[in-house]
């Protein structure tokens, strides 16, 4: 199993000035520790105007600061939003691929097409259209990596024949990833032969399970859009270690429940009366109708821990939960730590004790997952 980190940057008010400073400088110094503790990837989002949830609304630019503060460590975009005028897809095939050189080859292509009315609503797109626009864009930037010139004509981006420059280090193309919410998204990324990233909390481990062996099986018939099939799984979940189960309940179990109310907020939105659900949206508003017990219930930090939804505790806590998402067929963990209101430190701390006990196991585990 491969270790990453991923961040949202989020931001929670009261704000204080040079809040925003600090979030990404001290979002920097913990990718830089991940790196010298032996994580492999670091993945962050696109988001707009989701106030404090995520500040992180131009993460190829704090990208390009990484990949000049780290090595080895693997940028991922989770995700580009491949949807205009989020971004037009020439724009993203060119600051893949500078990010790419910049980095010496380290980058992975997530991509996806939002979740949230405010951030379609706010770029003026029509919430029927994302899941096609997204399609389209994803289907001809691999193309403009391999092919040049580049020309192209579909329903929504009209181009010329011209030369996309420059091209990615890595050949022919970086690993291409899509973000998968709703249980039918990993049968579409089988199909399109790309990876998973799992961003899904709320979710039984057997029930990823489930998911994963969908998606694989899609992946035996896959067309994939790049020239090859990236067939790896990854799962973000919220992580926090502590010396003990009880100190980092103490630390993290407020963030956990903060986060957890903010997505199902967004989710919510799709549901307002009088309003008509889009289809490809629908999911969200049923997953977020407060008229569920059984959704109140899975909110609860109980129920959370209790199912293994969340990585919180002492590191041999972790060490359990995470042979139980290997068992299931998890490639990597996308592990959620700047979460709430965390402090910077503790989230250090966080990181150095998964560094000294629970990384150092998975890298020799050969053994131990046998017995």
């Amino acid at each position: 199993m491969k270790f990453g980190l991923l961040y949202e940057l989020e931001m929670l008010q009261p704000w204080y000035d040079g809040m925003e400073y600090d979030t990404y400088w001290q979002a920097m110094a913990q990718v830089q520790l991940a790196e010298e503790l032996g994580f492999e990837y670091v993945w962050t989002v696109e988001h707009h105007f989701l106030t404090e949830y995520s500040h992180s609304s131009a993460p190829e630019v704090w990208f390009g600061a990484l990949s000049q503060r780290t090595k080895t460590i693997r940028l991922g975009h989770g995700v580009v939003l491949l949807p205009y005028p989020f971004n037009h897809p020439i724009r993203v095939a060119e600051r893949i691929a500078v990010l790419d050189i910049l980095s010496k080859g380290r980058v992975e292509f997530g991509t996806g097409r939002s979740i949230t009315e405010q951030e379609l609503g706010g770029f003026g797109i029509d919430p029927n259209d994302s899941r096609s626009m997204w399609e389209e864009a994803l289907s001809i930037i691999p193309r403009m990596w391999r092919e040049d010139p580049f020309a192209y004509e579909g329903k929504y981006f009209h181009i010329p024949p011209r030369s996309v420059i420059p091209k990615p280090i890595q050949k022919p193309h970086p690993p291409i990833w899509m973000a998968t919410t709703q249980p039918d998204s990993f049968k579409l990324a089988g199909q399109k032969g790309v990876g998973v990233l799992g961003f899904v909390l709320g979710v039984e481990v057997e029930a990823f399970g489930r998911r994963i062996r969908e998606y694989r099986n899609e992946l035996k018939t896959a067309k994939p859009v790049g020239a090859f099939i990236n067939d790896q799984v990854g799962v973000f979940t919220i992580v926090h270690c502590a010396e003990s189960n009880k100190e980092a309940r103490a630390r993290a179990e407020q963030a956990v429940v903060w986060y957890m109310e903010k997505s199902i907020e967004f989710f919510a939105q799709w549901g307002k009366p009088g309003r008509p659900v889009p289809e490809g949206y629908r999911w969200y508003a049923e997953a977020a109708s407060q008229r569920s017990e059984r959704l109140a219930e899975r909110m609860k930090y109980d129920y959370l821990d209790e199912h293994e939804m969340i990585m919180v505790g002492d590191p041999d806590t972790l060490i359990r939960r995470l042979k139980h998402y290997e068992a299931v067929g998890v490639d990597q963990i996308l592990m959620f730590l700047q979460v709430g209101r965390i402090p910077h430190q503790q989230i250090m701390d966080s990181l150095k004790l998964i560094g000294k006990h629970v990384l150092p196991y998975f890298q020799h585990a050969g053994t131990r997952l046998t017995t």
